[in-house]
């Protein structure tokens, strides 16, 4: 019975991804107390009963070398418009080391050997367990992108048997479709009658461990076009990529070889790919500690760089975007002063002038009251004014009171 959950349990989204499928997020489970993975799938358009009972089937099939599935979404993810229907979802486990191919970059190869063929024996650990069901599921879409790692950098396989999904998600590209990726797709997969099988994945483990090996995608810079046409005449990743040397590299090379064979009957089964990639491991299964160490550190280290990097891009950006601001509000000074007195400016140029005026006044005043003032001392000394006569030549002073400051001096 298929465990519907409900956007209203989700919280705190987050978008982290986005493929062939459709966007991925990652939210916070209200009830369950931590965070899921949540790859929404298409919008309800009532032929969604198929895609639930494929889920379930999915949910089912438990391994350690495959994404569990939790539950189906039904809902809409935050910032939904009001016309969008209810969307289907499928909740997993949040892997927080990513995929394969996040590991790949951050590395810019392949990573240390033991690791390689851990790798190898995990992956084909996950498809064995899927071929083997009750009811067997194809992968259909075996690429680094699906395989993601743990904290301690193990795999497990995700997007598996979602054929039906992917299929019907518009916009959709041939290169990425509902059967594949091309790069990893196998010569069969380009007759228009092509069904996948069994061999198909292991076509593609086989594409995939060249990936593996030399931390490359395989034919990158081709047009999907030329690979459609070169695969089925025989044009494989070139195998000269494989660097180094390693107990077991030479097996591990000719099972490889033997899973991208032309002639999908001449392919080993998962179990067989399983059995020899275990033994290959075995090898190197006692520096496997040491090897993961030294990945994590790399990743840790880079993360710091890619975080210090971050940083600077933002006070770059904060100190551009001040000095924009800044040459903003000096082009606008420059413009005022360009165009015509704003009204401040000319009420401002009133009032100078005023004060200047009234000054002029006040002085005129000033030298009328000083010469009438003269005149009554004059007067005064004539009288015989005891006060005034006591008044040194020259002594124009007015007391206390006789403050001659003009406003505004």
């Amino acid at each position: 019975m298929e465990q519907f959950i409900e956007d209203s349990s989700l919280e705190g989204w987050k978008r982290i991804g986005s493929g062939g499928f459709g966007h991925i997020y990652k939210a916070r489970h209200r009830q369950w107390a931590y965070d899921v993975a949540i790859k929404l799938l298409r919008p309800d358009d009532g032929s969604n009963e198929s895609l639930l009972r494929e889920i379930e089937m999915m949910r089912q099939a438990t391994s350690p070398y495959v994404m569990a599935v939790r539950g189906v979404f039904k809902g809409l993810p935050p910032n939904a418009t009001s016309d969008l229907s209810t969307q289907l979802g499928v909740v997993m486990d949040l892997m927080k080391r990513g995929s394969l191919a996040s590991l790949q970059e951050a590395l810019d190869g392949p990573p240390p050997w033991p690791l390689v063929f851990r790798l190898a024996h995990q992956v084909a650990l996950g498809i064995n367990f899927l071929h083997s069901l009750t009811h067997p599921i194809l992968h259909k879409d075996l690429k680094p992108q699906n395989v993601l790692l743990d904290d301690s950098l193990n795999a497990k396989l995700t997007d598996f048997g979602l054929s039906r999904i992917s299929y019907s998600v518009a916009q959709v590209s041939r290169k990425d479709d509902g059967w594949g990726t091309t790069n990893y797709m196998p010569p069969e997969a380009f007759v228009l009658s092509y069904k996948p099988k069994r061999a198909s994945d292991i076509y593609s483990y086989g594409i995939l461990l060249w990936s593996i090996l030399t931390g490359k995608q395989p034919y990158k810079d081709a047009k999907a076009a030329i690979v459609e046409v070169q695969v089925p005449k025989g044009q494989r990743p070139p195998i000269d990529d494989i660097k180094g040397d390693a107990a077991g590299l030479t097996e591990l090379k000719e099972l490889m070889k033997r899973c991208w064979d032309e002639i999908p009957e001449e392919r080993p089964q998962a179990l067989e790919c399983t059995t020899k990639a275990e033994k290959l491991y075995q090898m190197h299964e006692h520096a496997i500690f040491d090897a993961v160490y030294e990945v994590l550190k790399k990743l840790e280290q880079k993360e710091k760089e890619d975080k210090g990097i971050n940083e600077l891009f933002q006070r770059t950006q904060i100190a551009k975007a001040s000095e924009s601001d800044r040459f903003e509000e000096e082009d606008v000074v420059d413009n005022i002063r360009k165009g015509p007195p704003p009204i401040q400016e000319q009420k401002e140029e009133e009032d100078k002038g005023m004060k200047e005026q009234f000054q002029r006044t006040q002085i005129v005043q000033d030298s009328e009251s000083d010469r009438l003032e003269d005149v009554d001392v004059v007067g005064n000394i004539r009288k015989g004014n005891p006060q005034i006569q006591g008044r040194k030549k020259g002594d124009t002073s007015r007391g206390p009171l006789g403050d001659s400051r003009t406003f505004g001096s």
